[in-house]
């Protein structure tokens, strides 16, 4: 399969679950967690962001000797460009997240940050994709683990209702998308 393949395929099914959302499909959660559950699922949400790449990337450098710093250089700059092209689509679209006033419309650009319109792309999923890809590619033995925590953490940004379904396929098609990039760009 080619690389791309995935990254097609998930922002097909992104763009469908825009219109049927449009179409009135009910598609968010009004769970709420507490305790425990709610510290748990906020630091797992957490995965694949700045901090966790920082951390990552230190640990690389110390524990890889032989490809440590392009393993390091190849994942900051995938997490750092999944992020920078997901705030400026999130400033350029403007979609009003679930259960917000004009949740799901996109209300076109805005140089002003204001959370409450910055729903597409989710760039949670795009860093914990961009995270896990490279990470994934440079110690494959470990990548089940890796994909799974980038799943858990963008499936709790629809569950935690911070994101529409589509919000998280688009953030998950961009960070494999920076994670291929990244890793061809210091590993060709």
């Amino acid at each position: 399969m080619h690389p791309y393949t995935p990254v097609i395929i998930l922002a097909a099914l992104s763009a469908l679950m825009m219109l049927a959302e449009r179409w009135g499909l009910s598609t968010t959660l009004a769970l709420t967690f507490k305790g425990d559950v709610k510290r748990e699922t906020r630091f797992l949400a957490q995965y694949g962001q700045m901090i966790c790449t920082i951390v990552a990337a230190i640990l690389i450098h110390q524990l890889d000797r032989d490809r440590g710093w392009q393993i390091c250089k190849a994942l900051i700059t995938s997490v750092l460009g999944a992020t920078i092209v997901g705030a400026f689509l999130k400033r350029l679209l403007g979609r009003a997240r679930p259960n917000r006033e004009h949740a799901g419309k996109f209300m076109g650009p805005s140089l002003r940050h204001a959370n409450y319109r910055e729903s597409f792309p989710s760039s949670h999923s795009a860093s914990a994709f961009a995270f896990s890809g490279v990470l994934a590619m440079a110690y494959p033995q470990a990548s089940i683990t890796f994909w799974v925590l980038a799943i858990i953490c963008a499936v709790l940004r629809y569950v935690m209702d911070a994101h529409w379904p589509s919000d998280v396929l688009g953030g998950i098609a961009l960070g494999l998308l920076a994670s291929i990039i990244s890793w061809r760009a210091f590993f060709p």
